[in-house]
């Protein structure tokens, strides 16, 4: 099974259009918001020495800093176009980067058999997947942990829809990274808050931890706020 076409083309299509500045997509966020963080509750569960995977890597921000935590990093993304951004911000290589389309079983297991039981970074994936993919996203973080592995995912929660209803009614519409979004057919916060915890216990996951977190974005509301979007995270491995 793969995605929809039209998904796909969704994203490399914004990806495309995409500059290779940082912060240039809304979610580009500095690792100190996000991977730093996010490792430090993650850590106390994992094991380093395991590679970590990062689901959904984008132009390879978060990647490149959780290289500097695990032994190695490797950031996977839907889009082409996505991947080149993370290969040409990474001229040293101190993380890895390939094409993957999470929902593709075979493609998964292929990469759990190169890399072993791996450590899994997600973030913001699931809530923006087509409704029929979801499950297949789910149990992509499943296959790559493994035994050893352990994951961090974090999801936008509904609440974040009002954050976004808020930035696009302001005076101006949407702010023009939002509105790129947007105009590429992407929906952010499309799962709903149950739906997030019973797709990864479908898949075979246990939530070691949890708490409400939120994620920030690189764009502002009209008085200079910065949109930070309501999120949950979770700490899992394999039940």
């Amino acid at each position: 099974m793969d995605v929809s076409q039209r998904y796909r083309a969704s994203w490399e299509g914004y990806w495309r259009e995409t500059s290779d500045a940082p912060g240039e997509a809304i979610w580009d966020a500095d690792p100190s918001l996000c991977a730093v963080p996010h490792s430090e509750l993650m850590l106390p569960y994992a094991d380093a020495t395991l590679p970590v995977a990062d689901l959904g890597c984008g132009n390879g921000t978060q990647t490149r800093y959780l290289a500097t935590r695990f032994a190695r990093a490797v950031g996977v993304d839907l889009s082409h176009a996505a991947i080149g951004h993370a290969r040409r911000a990474d001229p040293a290589g101190a993380a890895e980067f390939e094409q993957l389309d999470l929902v593709d079983g075979v493609a998964v297991r292929a990469l759990r058999d190169r890399l072993g039981d791996t450590n899994v970074y997600m973030r913001a994936v699931i809530h923006q997947s087509e409704p029929q993919d979801r499950a297949a996203v789910a149990e992509a973080v499943a296959t790559l942990l493994g035994a050893r592995g352990r994951a961090f995912v974090a999801e936008l929660t509904s609440a974040s829809k009002a954050v976004l209803q808020q930035a696009v009614t302001g005076p101006g519409g949407p702010p023009e990274k939002l509105r790129r979004v947007f105009a590429h057919g992407l929906k952010p916060a499309g799962a709903t808050d149950e739906e997030v915890p019973e797709l990864l216990r479908a898949a075979g996951l246990t939530i070691l931890a949890s708490g409400d977190t939120a994620l920030p974005q690189t764009e502002h509301l009209p008085d200079g706020t910065r949109i930070d979007l309501p999120a949950r995270w979770f700490v899992l491995a394999r039940a």
